[in-house]
């Protein structure tokens, strides 16, 4: 294990967070806010003098296997939560250290589940600060170090490995860093348009920001109490639901399109199927809960918005869908575990992961029945290597074992066995709301502190898609 090596890239990581800690600074001079010296300026010297102190010289031996990938953005995605909750805590805005850690954790994780009641009371620069960090967490931190640094582009691979979702990792161009910078170009378009788009609506320019950067990292932070239903603008819902859909889609499909491969693009099946189970999903469910809504365009507008935001792992919400009949309940469940596309900004197992799950069984019924038969499990037309077949059933078994171990833990704060597993499977699959009383007309200000240490685990499981954080507790050999 290259333990030199590993410091240098997380003290990498440090210094780009630490940076961006100087934004929710200058938005607290916009507004007046004199705490914000203290409050940013003190984990802005941490994490710059940790950073500083990491890479001072550069590793002789710079090798970087799997495992040392793995350990090193594990390692950087703790370490940043742990100092990014700094700042609600320093300036008061949370009172107590595990609460703060699990709204920073939410954040870069891209969860957007909450532990305030009352989100409106915050300061704006510790609203800017919590938002953002659903950008830095959306496309990754380690991304952000790889589009703007020189880099061995054999060992940048095995990082990126351990911080991109889905089953299988590639690069666009053959470089690495030109792949990174590739995908953040497309990610900081996206952000700006949306932010333009929200303020042609008349969402004011902090609030368009704000939102802007909640949505593509699918996370759902707002900075208000009742959401995107605060501004009750037909508009606003539907270009954030539009955004949210497109931060969803796996970004090599936008990269296609950039160089004109239409035919690539056309030919992703995943895409075609995160599509058409939103397209499925808004119509059964407005079917069954169009009688608590006036006419079909209104039970349309929620319906399509909720799908949206549970399927990109989003949690906004415009409506309470603790209202809604256990069916349509039921159903969004099973969209936070089917989640968006790999290779996106969005949370759940991935569309692509279950496609193969269900090509991997109907393989298995054509085996059973006719043995001789030669059957492969094929996507984009293309035969999915073994590797990567029995990659994805490991990954899900390890899913449902840890989701198991997680509920079982909670229940230990007094919930009950379906709130546990409500707030557990909410967190593992980054969605940010579950169902009952921690849906998105609740919070989950109710757990205690080793509850809420337990969910930022279950948090970070799904952000890293389990491997990763895993590694930390793995032995090594001496």
């Amino acid at each position: 294990m290259n333990y030199r090596m590993i410091s240098y890239v997380m003290g990498q990581i440090l210094k780009v967070v630490g940076l961006f800690m100087l934004l929710p600074i200058i938005v607290g001079f916009i507004y007046g806010e004199k705490h914000v010296i203290a409050s940013f300026g003190i984990p802005f010297l941490i994490t710059m003098a940790i950073g500083f102190g990491f890479t001072l010289s550069k590793p002789k031996n710079n090798a970087v296997y799997s495992m040392e990938g793995f350990v090193s953005v594990a390692a950087s995605w703790v370490t940043m939560s742990c100092i990014g909750a700094l700042p609600f805590v320093i300036s008061g805005e949370i009172k107590d250290y595990p609460s703060a850690l699990f709204e920073t954790v939410s954040g870069f994780t891209t969860t957007g589940a909450t532990i305030l009641s009352d989100v409106e009371a915050m300061t704006k620069s510790c609203l800017f600060w919590r938002a953002f960090t659903h950008w830095l967490g959306g496309m990754g931190v380690l991304m952000f170090v790889l589009a703007i640094m020189s880099s061995n582009d054999s060992r940048t691979m095995h990082m990126m490995r351990a911080e991109c979702a889905g089953p299988k990792v590639g690069r666009l161009v053959s470089k690495s860093r030109f792949s990174a910078r590739i995908l953040y170009g497309i990610y900081i378009t996206l952000t700006v348009s949306e932010a333009i788009l929200l303020m042609l609506g008349g969402m004011p320019l902090y609030d368009a920001v704000i939102h802007a950067c909640s949505s593509a990292g699918t996370g759902g932070f707002s900075i208000w109490g009742d959401s995107i239903g605060h501004y009750n603008s037909v508009y606003i819902e539907m270009v954030v639901a539009t955004f949210i859909i497109l931060f969803g889609v796996n970004f090599n499909l936008y990269y296609y399109l950039l160089i004109k491969k239409f035919s690539l693009a056309y030919k992703n099946e995943e895409v075609r199927t995160y599509f058409g189970v939103i397209i499925a999903a808004t119509t059964i469910i407005a079917i069954n809960v169009h009688k608590l809504y006036d006419g079909v365009g209104d039970t349309l507008r929620h319906t399509f918005f909720m799908v949206a935001s549970t399927i990109t792992s989003a949690g906004f919400s415009t409506t309470d869908t603790a209202k809604w009949p256990v069916f349509s309940q039921t159903l969004l469940l099973m969209l936070m575990f089917v989640g968006s596309c790999a290779g996106s900004t969005g949370g759940g197992m991935k569309v692509s992961r279950i496609m193969i799950l269900i090509k991997t069984g109907i393989k298995e019924l054509k085996y059973i029945t006719n043995p001789r038969a030669v059957a492969t499990v094929k996507m984009d037309g293309k035969p999915v290597e073994k590797d990567v077949v029995r990659g994805v059933s490991n990954y899900l078994i390890l899913f449902i074992m840890l989701m198991c171990i997680s509920v079982l833990l909670v229940t230990l704060n007094g919930f009950t066995i379906e709130e546990s597993t409500s707030a557990v499977i909410t967190c593992m699959n980054n969605i940010g709301f579950g169902v009952g009383r921690f849906g998105p007309a609740g919070n989950l200000s109710g757990l205690n502190a080793f509850s809420k240490v337990v969910l930022c685990f279950d948090m970070l499981l799904g952000r890293l898609e389990i491997y990763p954080l895993i590694m930390l507790f793995v032995p090594r050999k001496r």
